[in-house]
């Protein structure tokens, strides 16, 4: 029962839900300004979420199984890449005097998404910024703690042979 292909991928989008749900209430109630990083680990838990939902909904057969599981698990492991890459910046002595740079929608707006890409990957000062900690963790730390979970749990999906 505990390792039901529908339940594992339903409690997948019930996690993504409240992660993000909590980083909202984060930024609107807190006032916690995400960075770009921050921004691109919503849109990767946003995706591992849509899947597993539009998983658990289908209840597929093995291959189609596989199919979500390997689309859940990119998703999964590029938000662990960002987050990652988050966490160096807020490691690294000197990443704050990053320049901050505009937010996401104004990048989106005003550049090519190439560069923006490229932009959003350099880092900000904003990115390098500790803002929020829970149990002497930041906010990618805990994120990289739980898409590394996702990664794990959309391998097993795909290994299963049942």
């Amino acid at each position: 029962m505990l390792w039901n292909p529908r339940l594992l991928f339903l409690a997948q989008f019930a996690i993504c839900a409240c992660l993000l749900s909590y980083g909202y209430y984060l930024q609107y109630v807190e006032f916690l300004d995400p960075c770009p990083l921050c921004m691109v680990q919503r849109v990767c838990f946003f995706l591992v979420g849509a899947v597993s939902l539009v998983a658990a909904v289908h209840g597929p057969a093995i291959v189609m199984r596989r199919v979500y599981a390997s689309l859940a698990g990119l998703a999964a492991l590029v938000g662990a890449l960002v987050a990652g890459r988050q966490i160096w910046l807020q490691h690294t002595p000197g990443a704050e005097m990053l320049e901050c740079g505009a937010g996401l929608g104004t990048m989106l707006e005003t550049m090519p998404i190439f560069d923006v890409m490229s932009k959003i990957l350099k880092g900000t000062g904003d990115c390098a910024t500790v803002q929020w900690t829970f149990m002497g963790l930041s906010i990618p730390e805990w994120a990289i703690v739980c898409f590394i979970a996702m990664l794990l749990v959309n391998i097993v999906l795909i290994a299963r042979r049942d």
